[in-house]
């Protein structure tokens, strides 16, 4: 008989680890505490790193895995330049990356994915980090929906094997009292506590960034200077810890908690300033050579160092706002992201450096005269902040040009802390270090992958590697575990396995064999017959645009007028991603990043009418 595994979590880690678990011959049930999967693995923008990968030699990258661990070492350690000591390296650094190339190879193998060029992101000594030529997604929105989709449609087509339970908030890991490993979860919904048991439990619940919006959070805690400069965030209201603290709840132990990390290009919005969950300037931006400068117009560090090292110089350089601008040639190679930020209001294009340098407040001569000392730094490669001459990208840089630019802020973006876990994922104990029985741990809520600081692309790469090493960790225990049966007649165990429709199905072991009941509605009464549907009011984009603020919000997607005043609470990426187009046609901008299917599959009931032929211009 299958073993049923349970995952807590339904980003990247989440559904990585599920497909290996079912590649494995297990059952699994998935547990999200949010209304739909992906987290913030969705809004990766960069791509997923991997070394000496199929696409790398395609295009004729010499990188290998030794490489990109080195790079990794430097820069979880700090050590950025010289030779490395020995107690620098370490296990779970040589797992993420000595695995990165297969990890990239499933996805495109397991799932169909092209991710077929590369960019060097900071820190990086070489082109790894992949994302799919065509665009047309962000990569990590890309990547994780493939694995969402093919667990949904496994769910549809075999529900007594696989099982998803959405606003489900685990709360509590259940042990065995006799052998003491974990069995199942409880988890809260509106009808209160419920339990679903099983032979293994992987928690994949993401980190804890978006703590720093709530007083009494664990990011609060640990990091109470970040909490105080009331930075703002890159995370969903999700990104709370509530994985790491319910092992740490049974005795699990935590490294690295206070190692949390401020990406320097959140993106801000000029017309909600005070905004402070953000959208991420992805790092490609400046792996196709986009460059910072600060208010005056002047470069102030290498624009390709690490995350914190870029960050720690915008804090002490003092000279915002700053930012972010690609030129042409630059542009050109990631137009899709670049229209993208465009048409969410956090990116502006220019026609020509005059204009750039009247939206900084800057004159043009000094403009240029930044552009001139560019150029002549890569000509000599005599870069002041040592950004070497084969790392610039779009020279030479001149007035005479189009431009994209945008203003950017620190922003606490990947908390590198979490679970203290092995090189197979298991979760170990605070007190012995030894595994907890039963127990794994995949993506941003496992500590010590990153060190001290992540390199950009790692983050999907980790979900990846460690979501199918956890997958594959729990396929080989199942085959040991003897299940927990009791075998003293009158006592019972009962496990209780949600159903894709809301029902479960609950088996009672006992002495005196196995009961399996019948599905059970949430409720005792009785469906009601399907109402028969209204018919939709035709309105205009007038009629709409008066529906424009956060307690009354209508949005118009591909001639279907949606009202989302309720639903943007849910939505995976964020209120201000819809507000953006409150009273609006988001068509264009919703089509970029979306399957046309999508309302018509997570969000029909929102949808209250169609926008009048007359009023489509």
């Amino acid at each position: 008989m299958p073993k049923h595994v349970i995952i807590i979590g339904g980003g990247l880690a989440g559904v990585s680890a599920a497909h290996t678990c079912i590649q494995g011959g297990c059952n699994v049930t998935l547990l999200d505490k949010e209304a739909f999967l992906g987290g913030n693995s969705t809004k990766a923008t960069s791509g997923i790193n991997g070394a000496g990968s199929n696409s790398q030699k395609k295009n004729g990258v010499p990188d290998n895995a030794q490489k990109f661990y080195e790079d990794t070492v430097r820069s979880a350690t700090g050590i950025k330049k010289g030779d490395l000591p020995s107690d620098a390296w370490y296990e779970l650094g040589k797992v993420l990356t000595y695995e990165s190339a297969d990890a990239v190879h499933w996805i495109q193998q397991s799932f169909g994915l092209a991710l077929d060029t590369t960019s060097r992101l900071g820190g990086h000594s070489f082109p790894r980090t992949h994302r799919s030529s065509s665009g047309g997604k962000f990569p990590g929105m890309e990547i994780t929906y493939a694995l969402i989709e093919a667990y949904e449609k496994l769910c549809k087509q075999q529900p007594e094997k696989y099982n998803l339970v959405n606003r489900a908030r685990v709360n509590k890991l259940l042990k065995c009292p006799t052998s003491g490993r974990v069995t199942g979860v409880q988890y809260a919904t509106k009808g209160g506590n419920k339990t679903v048991t099983g032979t293994a439990v992987v928690i994949a619940t993401g980190g804890y960034g978006a703590g720093v919006l709530e007083a009494g959070s664990l990011l609060q805690k640990v990091r109470k200077d970040l909490y105080d400069k009331k930075l703002p965030t890159t995370n969903g209201k999700h990104c709370t810890g509530d994985g790491i603290m319910i092992a740490q709840d049974i005795g699990g132990g935590a490294v690295g908690l206070n190692d949390v990390q401020v990406h320097p290009t959140g993106l801000v919005n000029p017309k909600l300033p005070n905004e402070r969950t953000l959208f991420l300037a992805a790092g490609a931006l400046r792996g196709e050579g986009g460059i910072l400068l600060d208010r005056e117009g002047n470069r102030f560090c290498n624009d390709l160092g690490t995350r914190d090292y870029v960050t720690g110089k915008m804090w002490s350089h003092k000279k915002g706002p700053y930012r972010l601008v690609l030129n042409s040639k630059c542009s050109k190679n990631i137009a899709w992201h670049c229209a993208h930020y465009c048409g969410r209001g956090v990116m502006k294009k220019v026609n020509h450096g005059t204009e750039l340098a009247k939206e900084m407040g800057i004159s043009p001569s000094a403009l240029e005269n930044t552009f001139n000392k560019y150029n002549e730094f890569f000509k000599n490669d005599s870069d002041p902040w040592g950004k070497p001459a084969d790392f610039y990208r779009g020279t030479p840089w001149t007035l005479n040009d189009e431009f994209h630019v945008a203003v950017v802020t620190p922003v606490v973006h990947y908390t590198m802390g979490g679970l203290h876990i092995d090189n197979k994922a298991n979760v170990l104990r605070a007190d012995n270090k030894q595994p907890i029985a039963g127990l794994y741990a995949a993506g941003e809520c496992a500590g010590g992958v990153h060190g001290r600081n992540r390199l950009g692309g790692s983050a999907l790469l980790e979900c990846v590697v460690f979501g199918r090493k956890a997958g594959k960790s729990v396929v080989e225990y199942v085959k040991s575990v003897q299940e927990d049966t009791p075998t003293v007649a009158g006592s019972v165990v009962t496990i209780t396995v949600p159903q894709a429709d809301g029902s479960s199905i609950t088996v009672q072991i006992s002495g005196n064999g196995v009961n399996t009941g019948a599905p059970n509605k949430s409720s005792g009464t009785p469906a009601a017959a399907p109402a028969e549907a209204a018919e939709l009011k035709n309105y205009t984009l007038k009629e709409v645009s008066k529906h424009n603020n956060e307690s009354d919000c209508w949005v118009v997607v591909n001639n279907q007028v949606l009202d989302c005043t309720e639903f943007m609470n849910d939505h995976p990426g964020g209120k201000m991603a819809i507000m953006t187009f409150a009273g609006k046609d988001a068509s264009e901008e919703f089509n970029m990043v979306h399957d046309k299917n999508v309302v018509e599959k997570y969000a029909s009931e929102y949808i209250v009418g169609n926008l009048k032929p007359s009023a489509k211009l």
